[in-house]
């Protein structure tokens, strides 16, 4: 089974940059999480853009979902910010074909911190794109949400079911 896997950027992907003091983007760790994680499934990796969630528009989901439109392969990783996942899924829902898995993660802190979520966060994302059924799915704090059926809990900093 072939994966793909698309970065949007996110918390997920920023780093310290200890002369601004102030969290960005550099280089993805996506394909470092791949090495690391001794995956020997066929992965393809694929960097949209880094954005903070924030910091997209709808032309930004827009590209998102025509692109996994356009992907030939059926399952699909998106590493997202973790503010607006839920948007974006929404206008995957709309404009994307239905017969993929898609699954939509992100961190609460970077990869880059060793406190981080990311790598667990990816690891269920990627397990589930291969287990699930078609439609379009967010994998945050060890559960899988149908993306329609999801809230996030800014005050608890976690994902709840709606």
């Amino acid at each position: 089974m072939n994966i793909k896997v698309f970065t949007c950027g996110g918390t997920f992907e920023k780093v310290y940059n200890p002369i601004s003091g102030e969290l960005g983007f550099k280089d993805s760790c996506v394909p470092k999480i791949i090495k690391r994680s001794r995956i020997t499934a066929k992965v393809d990796f694929e960097e949209l853009f880094f954005k903070d969630s924030l910091d997209m528009d709808n032309e930004d989901r827009l590209m998102v979902a025509h692109r996994i439109k356009t992907e030939p392969t059926k399952n699909i990783v998106v590493i997202h910010g973790t503010d607006t996942m839920i948007q974006t899924a929404q206008t995957i829902k709309k404009h994307a074909s239905q017969d993929k898995v898609i699954v939509i993660t992100g961190a609460m802190l970077p990869f880059s911190i060793k406190e981080s979520d990311a790598m667990f966060n990816f690891g269920g994302a990627f397990i589930a794109t291969q287990t699930l059924d078609p439609g379009i799915w967010i994998s945050m704090n060890g559960h899988i949400f149908r993306s329609d059926d999801v809230e996030k809990n800014k005050r608890k900093g976690i994902f709840e079911k709606t």
